[in-house]
């Protein structure tokens, strides 16, 4: 039997997305195809680098070619990027909280060194301008530097466990108060967005600050906000404000990859019995209530604290905490990697060239 692009291309659609529970040819998965000698190469439109589904998906994809006698040469298709903000950014992830103290910073920097350690290209924009802690998080206490040999002057962000970091933090003395008004904020942030050097990354999260306010509705209107993953406890205040909080991500119109349950239960190292000191099961009934997936849970654990204390991120530590950071972070590159595929598979173009 003759093999063509044709035969490359009726042999995919017996690999299907399972997240879209569609063929991966007749979703806009597939965007180019060619035979060279016995090599195939295939072009794929997978923009959340190291998600587990979308890995899965490509060893599916080089199972078929290899069935048909050829060598699979696999390709990710060029994203389509903002060309104003963030060129070279495929994804922007905020995390976010509808109220203080729910760790949603320890959430943000745990999911972007997560990230980093599965191979990605990582960066963290703190963007809490009124409680800077990434940089404490991550072990970061140098300036940024900046280079002044291009058409103009670049912040070059310093990196710390494989990630770019930049923060509010970095640019304030170590005791010096930020007390900024909303347009001094708006102004800061916009600079921020226009003058770091970030370099290609499949990856930026953003740490939000807390609740609804000018700062969030600065990000939600500058950035390309890929989608947001929201923190919460499982007390009922902190659900409550959760739900608030995400009513804004509906009103610009950004989508949310999922919540995060944080603090979920605390497990006494002495006697082994778990508390559920804040509450059970807040995050996964908010998720529920409005149909949003549900990303996890992370334990109440001294670890997590004394890991962020120091810098050492718990998603790199062998601690029950370390598991479900690393679990988390390959929920939410899915999640991001899905909502890529279903925006690609309902697109306006994908919509017109099916008619």
């Amino acid at each position: 039997m003759t093999t063509d692009n044709s035969t490359i291309v009726d042999a995919l659609r017996d690999v299907t997305d399972p997240d879209l529970d569609e063929d991966i040819v007749s979703s806009g998965l597939v965007t180019d195809v060619s035979l060279d000698a016995e090599t195939a190469r295939v072009e794929l439109g997978l923009n959340a680098p190291h998600a587990p589904t979308e890995s899965a998906i490509a060893d599916d994809v080089r199972d078929t070619i290899r069935s048909l006698g050829l060598t699979p040469d696999l390709r990710v298709a060029e994203a389509t990027h903002n060309d104003d903000v963030f060129p070279n950014v495929t994804n922007v992830v905020a995390v976010a909280s509808g109220k203080g103290g729910v760790g949603k910073s320890t959430v943000a920097t745990n999911l972007a060194v997560g990230l980093a350690d599965r191979g990605a290209r990582v960066g963290i924009l703190d963007a809490d301008v009124y409680g800077p802690n990434v940089p404490r998080m991550l072990d970061v206490d140098e300036e940024p530097v900046v280079d002044h040999d291009g058409e103009t002057d670049e912040i070059i962000p310093p990196v710390s466990h494989g990630v770019s970091v930049m923060s509010v933090g970095l640019l304030v003395g170590e005791d010096e108060p930020v007390a900024w008004r909303g347009a001094m904020a708006h102004n800061v942030l916009s600079n921020l967005f226009d003058d770091v050097a970030w370099g290609p990354l499949d990856y930026l999260v953003v740490d939000l600050p807390p609740g609804t306010g000018d700062v969030q509705m600065t990000i939600l209107q500058g950035l390309p906000v890929t989608g947001a993953v929201v923190v919460t406890t499982p007390q009922g205040v902190a659900t409550d404000d959760t739900r608030r909080a995400m009513r804004m991500f509906a009103e610009y119109q950004t989508s949310v990859l999922g919540v995060v349950e944080n603090m979920s239960g605390f497990v006494c190292p002495d006697c082994g019995g778990s508390h559920d000191v804040f509450g059970d099961g807040g995050g996964r009934e908010l998720a529920a209530g409005v149909d949003v997936p549900y990303l996890g849970d992370i334990p109440l654990d001294p670890a997590v604290r004394d890991a962020s204390d120091d810098g050492r991120p718990a998603v790199l530590t062998d601690e029950v905490a370390g598991e479900a950071f690393r679990n988390l972070t390959g929920r939410v590159a899915d999640s991001v990697g899905q909502l890529n595929r279903w925006r690609r598979a309902n697109s306006d173009e994908r919509r017109s060239s099916a008619r």
